[in-house]
């Protein structure tokens, strides 16, 4: 769980960053957010990842979000968290 949460933290670092990028594209977007996935080693992979952009004349915005399981093993009782981390930014 602390993972989700510090890879919560990342995706809104990555949301806001490049939300004021234009260079960025969705696949270095999903490239930053599986990268920080990794470090966290949670996994996902790059179908679990969504990369929206939602463009408005002077003002950029991103949403990203992944979806994913972790097994938790635990004695004669194994079970599996889902996650939907996701954040996103107003642009500028």
């Amino acid at each position: 769980m602390m993972a989700n949460y510090s890879f919560q933290d990342d995706l809104k670092n990555i949301a806001m960053v490049s939300g004021g990028s234009s260079t960025k594209t969705d696949d270095d977007i999903r490239t930053d957010i599986l990268r920080k996935a990794k470090e966290h080693d949670l996994p996902i992979t790059e179908k679990q990842v969504t990369v929206t952009r939602i463009s408005t004349p002077g003002n950029n915005a991103v949403y990203v979000a992944a979806d994913y399981s972790v097994t938790i093993n635990m004695p004669f009782y194994p079970f599996d968290m889902h996650f939907t981390p996701s954040s996103g930014n107003r642009g500028f």
